[in-house]
């Protein structure tokens, strides 16, 4: 099962992305940037289950990833993933950290993510 543990020495080792922690008020949401465009490719934090689609209102971790529509499309309905949670749902998707979605899978789209806003 991918952490975010995981995620972020995988972005900081291919990508030379540290995250970024831009709300106080959110101390466990993290975002990774490109260096040189400042753009996201990634959001991870915690939200309530039920705003995943899951029952329960225990925090869990989530990974929203810039995708193509399609992939978007064919994804968020299968377990593991989600429409993306408080971002566009055309154009991202939110992995849930949970196990259900496959490690290679995970890296992935957040390589695709990474590849489509640079």
């Amino acid at each position: 099962m991918v952490t975010r543990a995981d995620i972020l020495r995988y972005a900081e080792k291919n990508y030379q992305t540290k995250p970024e922690h831009p709300w106080p008020e959110s101390p466990t949401s993290e975002v990774l940037r490109h260096r040189r465009n400042r753009k996201w490719y990634a959001l991870i934090t915690d939200v309530a289950r039920n705003k995943v689609g899951l029952e329960g209102d225990e925090l869990i971790d989530i990974l929203n990833v810039k995708c193509d529509p399609e992939i978007v499309f064919a994804l968020s309905s299968q377990e593991g993933f989600s429409p993306a949670w408080h971002m566009n749902k055309k154009h991202w998707l939110t992995i849930i950290l949970n196990g259900k979605a496959a490690d290679d899978e995970v890296y992935r789209l957040l390589d695709l993510s990474h590849e489509m806003t640079g």
